[in-house]
C-alpha cells in the first residue's frame, strides 16, 4: 500500500470514528426523548437502532485491525489508531446505555419525579461526550482536561438526584395505608430511576474515557487514563 494510501486510510478511520459518535449521540437523545415522554414507540426504535452500532463497530474494529497488522504503525500513528479502537469501544457501549433507556422507557407505569432532574443529567452527559469527540478531531489537549474536571459536577447532580429518589419519594409515597402491591410498585419504580440514574452517569464515565485516550494520542500523556 502506498504511503498516500496509509495516510487516507488514517483520515478515514478519523472521519468515521466522529460519524460513529453522532449516531450514538442521537441513539441517547431519542432515549432520554423516549423516557421523558414515555414513549414506547420512540423507546423501541432506540432499542432496534443498537444493531446498527453494533455492525458500525464491529467494521471499524477490523479498520484498526487491518492498519495494526498490515502498516505496523509506530509513535503518532500508533497512538491515534490504538485511540481510535479504544474510543469506538465506549461509544458502542454509550450507545447500549442507551439502549437501556429505551428498556426503562418500555417498563415504566408512571412518569418520571418532576422533582429527578434525569433529562438535566442527560443533557450535561450528552454534550461531554460530544465536547470529547470535538477534542478528538481538534486533538485539542486542554479540553480533555476540561471534561475530565466537569465529570465531578454530573457526579453531584447524580448524587442529589439519587438521593431524592431514595429519600423524598419513598418517605412521601409509603404511609400506613400503603398496600403490599403499591410498596412494590414504587420500589420497582424507584430502581428504575436508580439505574436510570446510574446509566447516565456512566455516560459521562466514558466522556471521560473518550478525553483520555485523546489526551494519549496528542501529547504520550496518560495522566487521564484510570
Amino acid at each position: 500500500m502506498a504511503r498516500k494510501g496509509y495516510q487516507a486510510q488514517l483520515a478515514e478511520l478519523r472521519e468515521n470514528v466522529l460519524y460513529m459518535s453522532e449516531v450514538v449521540l442521537d441513539r441517547v437523545r431519542l432515549g432520554l426523548r423516549a423516557l421523558a415522554a414515555k414513549d414506547d414507540e420512540l423507546a423501541r426504535k432506540v432499542i432496534h437502532g443498537d444493531h446498527e452500532i453494533n455492525e458500525m463497530y464491529l467494521e471499524l474494529e477490523r479498520d484498526c485491525i487491518d492498519l495494526f497488522a498490515l502498516q505496523q504503525p509506530v509513535a503518532g500513528d500508533l497512538r491515534f489508531i490504538a485511540a481510535s479502537f479504544k474510543i469506538i469501544t465506549d461509544l458502542e457501549r454509550v450507545a447500549d446505555l442507551a439502549t437501556n433507556l429505551g428498556d426503562y422507557t418500555l417498563q415504566a407505569e408512571r412518569d418520571l419525579y418532576p422533582d429527578v432532574d434525569v433529562q438535566g443529567i442527560g443533557d450535561a452527559v450528552v454534550e461531554m461526550v460530544d465536547d470529547a469527540m470535538e477534542a478528538y478531531a481538534n486533538e485539542d489537549v486542554e479540553a480533555c482536561f476540561a471534561i475530565d474536571a466537569r465529570d465531578d459536577e454530573v457526579d453531584a447532580m447524580c448524587e442529589r438526584a439519587s438521593t431524592t429518589v431514595v429519600r423524598d419519594l419513598i418517605e412521601t409515597e409509603i404511609d400506613d395505608d400503603s398496600t403490599e402491591a403499591e410498596i412494590e410498585a414504587l420500589l420497582q419504580e424507584v430502581s428504575r430511576l436508580l439505574l436510570t440514574i446510574r446509566d447516565l452517569e456512566r455516560v459521562g464515565d466514558h466522556a471521560v474515557n473518550i478525553a483520555a485516550r485523546t489526551l494519549y494520542m496528542v501529547e504520550n500523556d496518560d495522566e487521564l487514563i484510570y
